[in-house]
């Protein structure tokens, strides 16, 4: 790349080429010149744009958590429409698989990371976020008289989540999450729920 040519949307170029690093070679081998060389520009670039490589791997976080966080604000218009548990499965294997994947590798090899998410964000974001808005999701789904009425929604949000946060850390087939799903939310369906 010459020197003196703007190259446009090269946070976005970075922070994928660093999603890119982690999930062929793990956040261990994350550095500056390993990012740079998979975005296939100059090494100091990252540096022009970011004060160190912590300052970018925070970057990175804060924006993969927003858009993480987006996905699974969404769950909350499905209530009342549709299967709960079809609802719930639809909506977590939406959430872009690689970021998810890459960003809880890296937050587990750096979890100081997610203090400066939060610092950015608040406190629900990422898998907290996908946490609570099963939660919230269960809940309405509950009040509506689709799921049975001593359904505990908090623990199956964090039963759900956990199962999600280990196929995104193991790589593991994303389909195993369907019935995952299916077993936790859809025993507590009232039968009348899949008429909504």
């Amino acid at each position: 790349m010459p020197r003196g040519v703007a190259i446009p949307e090269l946070r976005q170029q970075l922070f994928t080429a660093a999603e890119r690093v982690i999930l062929r070679d793990g956040p261990g081998r994350l550095s500056g010149r390993a990012v740079t060389t998979e975005a296939r520009v100059a090494a100091g670039l990252l540096y022009a744009h970011f004060a160190d490589l912590d300052d970018f791997l925070a970057a990175y976080a804060v924006d993969r958590s927003f858009v993480v966080t987006a996905a699974a604000g969404r769950l909350s218009a499905r209530a009342g429409t549709g299967d709960p548990a079809a609802n719930l499965a639809d909506a977590l294997l939406a959430i872009p698989r690689e970021p998810l994947a890459a960003l809880a590798r890296l937050l587990v090899l750096r979890p100081d990371l997610a203090r400066r998410v939060h610092d950015v964000l608040g406190e629900a974001t990422a898998l907290d976020a996908i946490e609570q808005a099963a939660a919230a999701y269960l809940a309405a789904e509950r009040g509506l008289g689709r799921l049975a009425a001593g359904t505990d929604t908090e623990a199956i949000a964090l039963a759900l989540t956990g199962t999600l946060h280990h196929l995104a850390l193991t790589g593991d087939d994303p389909d195993r999450l369907r019935p995952a799903i299916t077993a936790l939310a859809g025993a507590t369906a009232n039968e009348r729920s899949g008429n909504g």
